[in-house]
């Protein structure tokens, strides 16, 4: 995106989809992952989300995946107002550590996706050296089993 104030932004993955009915249509979808409790992030998603409809004039779907330690850092929206004049932007989020609640689906499903979750929630939750090696043997074992 172009210079501005804010200064240089890029989005992480900006990837062009088409629906299931095979509309003639088409939607960005943004996403955003976010491994930090940042201040500013609900700011910045919508910065993002307004530079690329500015460059794209088309429909913006942005996603956030929360992958930080912090529970209660939960942002799914910017909003400002002034004088009459209002802005209330919303984004779907998935807060990885809410997928713990969920380790027995992601353990049985196929999806390699699930196993880097697994693999990102185990780093968050163990500090110790050989419990932290038990968990990777196992996670790569699922790996090898799944081909």
């Amino acid at each position: 995106m172009r210079d501005a104030e804010t200064g240089r932004r890029h989005a992480d993955k900006l990837a062009k989809v088409y629906t299931r009915e095979g509309a003639e249509t088409w939607v960005l979808v943004h996403v955003e992952v976010q491994g930090d409790a940042e201040a500013g992030f609900a700011e910045r998603m919508y910065v993002y989300h307004d530079r690329i409809f500015d460059k794209y004039r088309t429909d913006i779907v942005s996603l956030a995946v929360l992958a930080d330690a912090t529970a209660r850092f939960r942002p799914s929206a910017y909003a400002r107002e002034r004088w009459g004049c209002a802005l209330d932007f919303r984004f779907t989020t998935c807060k990885l550590l809410d997928l713990n609640a969920r380790w027995a689906e992601l353990e049985a499903d196929s999806n390699p996706f699930g196993l880097v979750v697994m693999a990102h929630l185990k780093a968050q939750e163990s500090k110790d050296g050989p419990a932290r090696k038990g968990w990777k043997m196992r996670l790569v074992r699922l790996l090898y089993q799944r081909g």
